[in-house]
């Protein structure tokens, strides 16, 4: 490891990894796969693994591949729809696969039942605009070869094949139009989190501590960095020394940034938005919805809270969700602190954070009107999506909680954002994630990217390479750009995950 590993780096162990969710457990079994020689640590202030955001009842969404998300596909000023991002993410999400397929081969990862299954993605839409921007989408779409599977309908029939539920109790002069890709997925990312760190925490020099929490970051005179860990049974505490840091703590990574004092940490600052399901409890509506079918967002909310009635499979068992139901709280985690945002607000990120706060005050009045809303007004949204459905058969479900990001700017002072970033030092020696979706889906890319960030020479040399090529066949192709290469590599992970 020839990060950090410079004459008079002394250090405990080569990795420390933050947090025992997605990105902690994709970044560790990389690198041993990369390395084996590595050793490892990985600290979670909770009893378990994948507890907070990419536990499946938290997270907001699942197998995030772009083919019924809308809010991925932005509709210009002239009609036109891009599919630029829809492309990154459905291509950074075969990525995921061919990884999650190399592990099974592999028998790093057993029964991939257990966290992937085939689900149809539906787009739906109500209204005359709706269904012009909806085909508008398709026609772009379909010229791309990862969505050319794609399938579009104005007839109320044909939806009502798709997903009966929706067109139960509809009126037939209610203008609709729907897409449908039989390829879609559903990913119990707590799942498969667990399973990852299941085989990691059992291969040579890896180990794993539960109820600790990391009280302070430091760098140390001879480059590398000294984390205090304190245990919450106990109130012990200990200092470990590493040669590189991964904060990958949700919503707590921002506060571990900071800690760090890094200059490139500084102007980042969090908005959280907290959530909710409505959780189906009548088994025969249960099996009679087999899709994820996403809808268009309210004006001023966020991506996480596009509203989808969505079928999961939970510990084996077919789950139907609605929501989710945006609201507010000052934790920056499902389990954390009220005082984290609070506590979140420095000199160096106070004025990017009241400027993006006053250029998103429809988000806050959205915010708002979620917060207020009753059971009845729950209800009326989940109408929309299932004309027929009783109160009754529906219980409130607290989803996780997510800290989008807010990062100076130039010209505005501060801005918004709502996917993912990873913050590193210059010599590469710590790195944190910031931010929410779609983070679970694409890990894989985004981890790649930390590495090819924080271990330059590692990354170009042969070894690394021929190892990156192994575990991802299409890795520094595009299969957007590759119509053969995305066939095969799309038969061969379905093969290999059993999700034909």
């Amino acid at each position: 490891m020839k990060n950090n590993n410079k004459p008079g780096v002394k250090a405990d162990v080569d990795v420390i990894l933050i947090g025992a969710g997605i990105m902690s457990a994709t970044l560790g079994v990389l690198l041993k796969e990369l390395d084996p020689s590595l050793s490892i640590e990985i600290y979670e202030r909770l009893d378990v693994a994948a507890a907070e955001s990419s536990d499946a009842w938290n997270n907001a969404g699942t197998g995030h591949s772009a083919f019924c998300e809308l809010n991925y596909t932005p509709q210009q000023k002239d009609g036109s729809v891009k599919i630029e991002k829809a492309v990154k993410i459905a291509e950074n999400f075969e990525v995921s696969k061919q990884f999650w397929a190399y592990l099974v081969e592999k028998g790093l990862i057993s029964s991939p039942e257990n966290f992937i299954n085939n689900i149809p993605h539906i787009s739906f839409v109500i209204g005359e605009k709706n269904t012009n921007f909806l085909k508008t989408r398709y026609t772009a779409m379909k010229e791309c070869i990862l969505f050319n599977e794609m399938q579009y309908s104005e007839d109320p029939a044909v939806i009502k094949d798709w997903t009966p539920l929706v067109m139960e109790g509809r009126d037939p002069k209610e203008k609709v139009a729907a897409t449908r890709m039989d390829i879609g997925t559903d990913v119990n990312f707590g799942a498969l989190t667990r399973s990852m760190f299941n085989n990691l925490k059992e291969m040579e020099n890896v180990s794993m501590f539960f109820n600790t929490e990391i009280r302070d970051i430091e760098r140390e005179d001879n480059g590398s960095w000294e984390i205090e860990v304190k245990d919450i049974e106990t109130g012990k505490k200990k200092e470990r020394k590493a040669r590189f840091v991964f904060i990958g703590a949700g919503g707590g990574s921002l506060h571990l940034l900071e800690k760090s004092g890094i200059p490139e940490g500084r102007g980042f600052g969090g908005f959280p938005v907290s959530g909710q399901w409505l959780k189906c409890t009548n088994e025969e509506i249960i099996k009679k919805h087999h899709a994820k079918v996403y809808g268009k967002a309210a004006v001023g909310a966020p991506p996480m809270s596009v509203p989808h009635l969505d079928t999961r499979v939970i510990n084996g068992k077919q789950a139907l969700l609605f929501g989710p139901y945006a609201g507010f709280s000052t934790k920056f985690l499902k389990n954390g602190s009220y005082l984290d945002l609070f506590k979140s607000i420095k000199l160096d990120n106070i004025k990017p954070m009241i400027s993006a706060g006053l250029q998103n005050l429809d988000l806050t009045k959205y915010l708002i009107e979620q917060v207020r809303q009753s059971p009845e007004d729950r209800l009326e949204a989940l109408k929309e999506y299932l004309p027929e459905a009783q109160l009754k058969d529906w219980e409130l479900e607290i989803a996780g909680q997510r800290v989008q990001i807010i990062k100076k700017d130039d010209k505005k002072g501060g801005i918004l954002e709502f996917g993912t970033e990873v913050v590193n030092a210059a010599d590469g020696s710590i790195a944190a994630l910031l931010g929410a979706s779609p983070g679970a889906s694409t890990a894989v890319s985004i981890m790649l990217d930390l590495l090819q960030r924080c271990f330059k020479e590692e990354f170009q040399s042969a070894a690394w390479q021929a190892k990156f090529k192994e575990m991802i066949p299409s890795f520094g192709k595009s299969l957007a750009n590759n119509p053969e290469l995305c066939n095969e590599i799309r038969q061969h992970t379905s093969n290999v995950l059993k999700i034909k």
